[in-house]
């Protein structure tokens, strides 16, 4: 119980600046050892700005650094298997960056991997530890609605600059993203609709590209069924004039509004009974991700993401995306 656990991070990109690195340090029980880039001088510059003992511009010699006892890989997610097959045979501990893999059965032999090595595996969809969502979730399971019938969700916003001048972008590279900004930002929605309402046992959609501007999709549109019966349906279009992000919940005795990615207030209607709740987002939105880390490892608390759910959310993605143009 008074070991500290000492973190790697592959790809010490945008990502880990905020978001996620500076949680691997706030976290009582762990520290932030080492980083690695494949270019050494912004692996050095965000060690020195970090606080990081260590860097490297090589994956696998941060791997096997002995005083390493568990990797976070933040790396594009082509390479997400390539890099959880070496830490699950260095038998460390691991998070990957979300989606888990491009494809369902990269996502099977990883976990697989760790499972061999009985070495706890977890991926970075962090929305199931946010304080919001885990509100909607006591509305949900103190049945504030009722039986839950369906659950809808639409998406859109428009092209950035990136897009508008064809500047290359993995995110939208359908060689590593089939989805392009779907796989990126819809993950993050399929995966905490199954965590509050249940499995997707059942999910098809249409995709296609409407602007021409990637080789990605970027129009998209999806239907699933939940294991309890729950219809859901979604739409996703990276064209559109503004951005809009709005799901609705419906039951049989009121309705749960809210934003996957936007702060604003989560809200419950039932008859003339109506509750708006804002629940403000921690500075570094995967800290209660990395803290349920630690509650894993040394609580023995099971975390809500984990190698098992996240593969099934590469599942539901997958099918949605089956039919395209």
């Amino acid at each position: 119980m008074s070991k500290v656990f000492k973190w790697g991070i592959i790809g010490c990109g945008s990502v880990t600046e905020l978001k996620s690195g500076p949680a691997y340090q706030k976290v009582e029980g762990f520290e932030l050892q080492a980083v690695m880039r494949r270019n050494v001088e912004k692996a050095e510059d965000f060690a020195i700005r970090h606080n990081v003992p260590k860097f490297y511009a090589n994956a696998d010699e941060l791997i096997n650094d002995p005083e390493i006892d568990a990797v976070y890989i933040a790396t594009p997610p082509d390479s997400h298997c390539y890099y959880a097959l070496k830490v699950a045979k260095a038998e460390k501990i691991c998070c990957i960056e979300k989606p888990m893999a491009p494809t369902y059965d990269e996502c099977l032999l990883i976990n697989e991997a760790f499972k061999a090595k009985k070495t706890p595996l977890f991926v970075a969809y962090y929305r199931r530890s946010l304080p919001r969502f885990k509100q909607i979730k006591v509305w949900i399971d103190s049945n504030k609605i009722g039986k839950i019938r369906h659950i809808n969700w639409h998406f859109s916003k428009p092209a950035n600059a990136i897009d508008l001048a064809k500047t290359y972008n993995w995110r939208t590279d359908i060689k590593i993203a089939k989805g392009g900004y779907f796989d990126d930002l819809a993950s993050h929605g399929i995966d905490l609709f199954m965590h509050l309402l249940g499995d997707i046992t059942i999910a098809q959609g249409i995709a296609t590209n409407q602007q021409g501007l990637y080789t990605a999709m970027d129009a998209i549109s999806g239907t699933w069924m939940h294991q309890s019966g729950i219809t859901g349906s979604g739409s996703w279009n990276f064209g559109t004039e503004k951005r809009e992000d709005d799901v609705y919940i419906y039951g049989e005795k009121g309705k749960i509004s809210f934003s996957v990615f936007g702060e604003v207030p989560v809200e419950l209607e039932h008859g003339d009974h109506k509750e708006s709740l804002f629940i403000e987002n921690p500075e570094n939105i995967q800290l209660f991700h990395v803290q349920n880390i630690k509650k894993h490892i040394m609580q023995n608390k099971v975390h809500p993401s984990t190698g098992k759910t996240a593969a099934h959310t590469t599942w539901v993605l997958e099918n949605i995306l089956k039919n395209n143009n």
